[in-house]
């Protein structure tokens, strides 16, 4: 469903998150391992995230990643999404047909309309510190 970058930025996000909450800046090599994921593809989307704003990056011996909790809170999933990928998952034919469209569906056109506005909706109303506390409770992992 989402594009391999946007999996490993949201895994990310929400590992940062959840040891911003301790008090932590974590280090790439750390949010790789217990993302598990590419280093250096993990630290190109990172950077990306810096970018847009999304995320807090400090250089040197004692900087690493983070996110503050006021932040974190209002932090929607599909602003990553977006930073990332775009607005591509909301509006791409889901047997990737370049013109698919009301006038011209593909098969799964109206079925899939459905559930995009589903997905959208969900990624609007979840946040980082939603799915970070949920980390924190050992409700959920983030490698499997």
């Amino acid at each position: 469903m989402f594009s391999k970058a946007c999996e490993y930025g949201i895994k990310a996000m929400i590992y940062i998150a959840d040891q911003s909450l301790k008090g932590n800046r974590v280090k790439i090599g750390d949010i790789a391992r217990h993302t598990d994921s590419p280093e250096a593809f993990t630290s190109k989307i990172l950077s990306a995230l810096t970018k847009h704003d999304i995320l807090d990056s400090v250089k040197g011996p004692y900087g690493g990643f983070s996110i503050n909790v006021q932040k974190m809170k209002t932090l929607e999933v599909s602003k990553i999404v977006a930073a990332i990928d775009g607005d591509s998952i909301y509006k791409g034919c889901a047997l990737g047909l370049k013109e698919c469209n009301n006038d011209k569906p593909c098969p799964l056109h109206d079925k899939f309309l459905k559930v995009r506005n589903d997905l959208k909706k969900v990624l609007e109303s979840t946040t980082i510190y939603d799915l970070a506390i949920q980390l924190k409770h050992g409700n959920t992992t983030l490698i499997g």
